[in-house]
């Protein structure tokens, strides 16, 4: 533990105690295939009941018209965004019929690439767009792949928390959206040193359905279990694998979050290069648009990453160019499997311990990281995905191989004093009790997610699907048995209505060709917003 990590901490915690220090926001988004009374992917339309998937502020698809999303509001307390998203379950759960939400994050039973249906977004330009970059998807990947679901955690500190941080080291000169720029981009490059931990902790896919794999090739690293299960015997996380969200032509880019600017730049790049294979299977074909363009991305969103650096889009600017203007506001976690075992996917001990996480990040040193240990960081990442619950298995930090327990029961020790600095904000110590329930799983294996989704289907015999299924039915049963608070079911319904409604407006008022408005987008796209020196977290 550093001088400058317990120095920041401690005067934190002074001015914590004097009212001075705010609380962290958050937003969840929460995805969950739908699937019918036979454990298949659903191939009906989005339910209209939900409203309009472009434009519900809180009920949404992702890739797929069967993939629903659910977004809460941003909270300063998690168990208001949790009360929230199990009441976003509950009024679906009025319109889903005998259709089920998935609770896992490895697909339900598949028939093939086409069995998985594209969302539908209307035919205005943006919901066409949004259609498009699908199909892309579908071409350079496959819809397979996009039909696994997670958690997406997004935090942003307050802005007097920031000012503080400012203030204890001294660097009042800095404009705060550039110090505050600096700053995430050194908590982001401290959670990829070691997001190894919460996927260990919070992994939970650790099998999948034999309908997932293409032709019926099983990887070595699978084993059968019954007809149609294959599981990995000591797995965390298969969806964070190279079966999951993995694509070799974007390894090259090498985003190690230095800086921002070369955040910025390396997505740009990637989405100005053509990439020949992409430009060889076509952008048109007889006139119907496969693909938004031929080169590495087609837009920003196409990056994979366990976690990004976010700002709220201006609607005439890329994600990208919302950075560059106005800084980082907040980040993005996307390293989060779904828990089958807790109805929303996921709990507030959960939450509460990933926030001590993020908040140990930006605390601690960061130095930036160079090629080598970026490299080093996709291998202990890998090893945990793969092999996190094998007693052998060691990472490699520093030039040191270390157990999960040694190095994991390092950093918690760690993190115990920022979680009492998180918990002055707070009536008891919901932060120190999270890191208290969840440090026996580092000594304990068989006490995570995963080992137990594994002893489960090991015990019963149940197939992933029937496993899977009888969790479903029963989630399903206690949020339809759950009244909704009446205030908020009213909230949903006018939302349903105006979401609709809003979709009509757009598409009446769209009278652009969309061809023009492509052209348009990837012009805008291509202007380089003003940035400083500092807002890159570099030396002038």
């Amino acid at each position: 533990m550093s001088e400058s990590f317990t120095s920041r901490v401690d005067r934190l915690t002074a001015l914590a105690d004097q009212g001075r220090v705010g609380r962290l926001r958050r937003g969840i988004e929460k995805e969950g295939l739908r699937v019918d009374s036979e454990g298949r992917i659903a191939a009906t339309p989005h339910p209209a009941a939900l409203g309009s998937k472009l434009t519900h502020p809180h009920i949404t698809t992702d890739y797929s018209e069967a993939l629903l999303e659910y977004i809460t509001p941003v909270t300063c307390r998690p168990g208001d965004a949790m009360d929230f998203l199990a009441d976003l379950h509950r009024f679906s759960y009025r319109h889903l019929n005998d259709e089920l939400i998935w609770p896992a994050s490895m697909p339900a039973r598949l028939a093939g690439n086409d069995s998985v249906p594209i969302a539908d977004y209307g035919r205005s330009n943006v919901g066409t767009m949004k259609t498009v970059y699908r199909k892309g998807l579908d071409l350079r990947y496959g819809r397979i792949m996009q039909s696994i679901a997670g958690v997406h955690y997004n935090v942003s500190l307050p802005d007097e928390l920031w000012q503080l941080l400012r203030e204890l080291e001294g660097d009042d000169d800095t404009p705060l959206p550039d110090y505050r720029s600096a700053r995430y981009f050194g908590l982001i490059r401290n959670f990829r040193r070691h997001s190894w931990l919460l996927l260990y902790l919070f992994g939970a896919s650790p099998a999948l359905d034999s309908s997932f794999l293409p032709h019926g090739r099983v990887p070595e690293k699978l084993q059968w279990h019954g007809d149609d299960t294959l599981v990995s015997r000591h797995a965390t996380s298969l969806r964070m694998s190279d079966l999951g969200y993995q694509n070799k032509v974007q390894e090259q880019l090498k985003i190690c979050f230095n800086s921002l600017s070369n955040y910025v730049n390396t997505l740009r790049h990637a989405i100005a290069t053509p990439w020949q294979d992409y430009k060889k299977r076509g952008v048109r074909e007889g006139g119907a648009w496969r693909q938004l363009n031929a080169n590495i991305l087609q837009i920003e969103n196409e990056y994979y990453s366990d976690i990004r650096p976010k700002r709220v889009a201006r609607h005439d600017e890329t994600p990208s160019q919302a950075l560059e203007a106005r800084g980082v506001e907040y980040i993005e976690v996307r390293c989060l499997d779904l828990n089958p075992f807790l109805p929303l996917g996921v709990d507030e001990p959960q939450i509460r311990f990933i926030d001590t996480f993020l908040m140990w990040c930006l605390l601690s040193e960061s130095p930036w990281i160079p090629d080598d240990e970026c490299d080093r960081l996709d291998d202990n990442r890998r090893l945990v995905v793969e092999r996190g619950r094998d007693p052998a298995l060691r990472l490699l930090q520093d030039g040191r191989h270390r157990s999960i327990a040694d190095w994991g029961g390092e950093i918690v020790a760690e993190m115990k004093a920022v979680a009492a600095l998180l918990d002055r904000l707070e009536e008891g110590e919901p932060h120190g009790e999270a890191l208290a329930a969840l440090s026996p799983l580092l000594d304990d294996p068989a006490l995570t997610p995963s080992a137990r989704l594994l002893a489960r289907l090991e015990a019963t015999g149940e197939s992933f699907v029937e496993a899977m299924m009888g969790l479903a039915r029963e989630q399903a049963q206690a949020f339809r048995d759950t009244p909704m608070d009446a205030s908020r079911e009213a909230l949903f319904d006018d939302l349903v209505a105006t979401s609709l409604a809003q979709q009509k407006d757009i598409e009446a008022r769209d009278t652009e060709d969309f061809d023009a408005f492509l052209e348009r987008y990837f012009e805008r796209a291509r202007e380089v917003r003003a940035i400083t020196p500092l807002q890159t977290g570099e030396t002038p």
